[in-house]
């Protein structure tokens, strides 16, 4: 996948001034009736580098990331990629970025062919046939480039999937599960393959995920959400240290049952007054 490095164009006549920083999300809010989703959450995401957004089910994973697709407006707050206002230009900005959900299906009566060729002309690719065949070779699919997409085995629409979020070579990658349903050895090479674009692109990868092992292995960077708000932000290892765990899995867990452990350094600071006692 390190040759997947093809460029985008600009767009013109959009009044759109571009920001070299892909994402700013400030105070972002989405409420539907009483139940508040997202709750004043703000980030940046630097050019280059991955990160995972964690949190249990209904902690605001799903709806941030259809907000900064602009597929949802919030409630109040900003969305902006590349500069770009997602609530009214979206698509100024869309060309340069893409999308890979193991529960958003291509449509079922097209082939893999047809489908990745449908996305490649909404996301204006250049020269769409040999596209298509560069990054199916690279993602070995061409055996099922002329099946049904409807007739793939959920491992393998995970992969067409992956190719439909990479046609257009984008610099903001935002994947959802990328790794869901994969033998374990497939998903270990998609997340080398995965590692190794975002290096070569230097593109920037947002990656929503349960598997806290592969949050480990790909993410500079994890934010965690808790009933729409954001409760922690830093590295894995980070975090790890911070709640005094072995593991990401663990700090999860921590989080969402709503308990932290104490580090070294706070236990010893907590007792220091029984040690002057005594």
């Amino acid at each position: 996948m390190d040759e997947i490095v093809g460029g985008s164009g600009s767009v013109a006549g959009t009044g759109v001034v571009f920001a070299s920083v892909p994402v700013v999300v400030r105070d972002l809010v989405k409420t539907y009736g009483a139940i508040k989703a997202v709750d004043h959450i703000s980030f940046k995401l630097e050019p280059g580098t991955t990160v995972a957004l964690l949190g249990g089910n209904g902690a605001g994973k799903t709806t941030t990331i259809a907000m900064l697709l602009g597929l949802v407006m919030p409630t109040a707050g900003e969305v902006r990629v590349f500069g770009a206002d997602m609530a009214r230009d979206r698509g100024a900005v869309a060309h340069r970025m893409n999308f890979q959900s193991p529960y958003v299906d291509l449509p079922m009566r097209l082939t893999v062919r047809e489908n990745l060729t449908v996305y490649a002309g909404l996301y204006g690719v250049a020269n769409k046939a040999q596209r298509i065949a560069y990054v199916a070779d690279d993602l070995h699919i061409e055996p099922l480039l002329d099946r049904l997409t409807g007739k793939l085995s959920a491992g393998q629409k995970t992969r067409v999937g992956l190719a439909k979020a990479l046609l257009n070579a984008p610099e903001l990658l935002l994947l959802d599960e990328p790794t869901a349903s994969l033998d374990p050895d497939t998903a270990d090479w998609i997340r080398q393959k995965l590692k190794t674009y975002a290096e070569t692109r230097r593109a920037t990868l947002l990656i929503a995920s349960h598997n806290m092992a592969e949050v480990e292995r790909l993410a500079d960077r994890v934010i965690l959400l808790d009933a729409g708000r954001i409760v922690e932000d830093g590295t894995p290892q980070a975090l790890i240290e911070t709640y005094g765990r072995e593991t990401l899995e663990d700090v999860f867990l921590d989080v969402v049952r709503g308990r932290r452990q104490e580090t070294p350094a706070e236990a010893d600071e907590a007792h220091a007054p029984e040690r002057q006692a005594s």
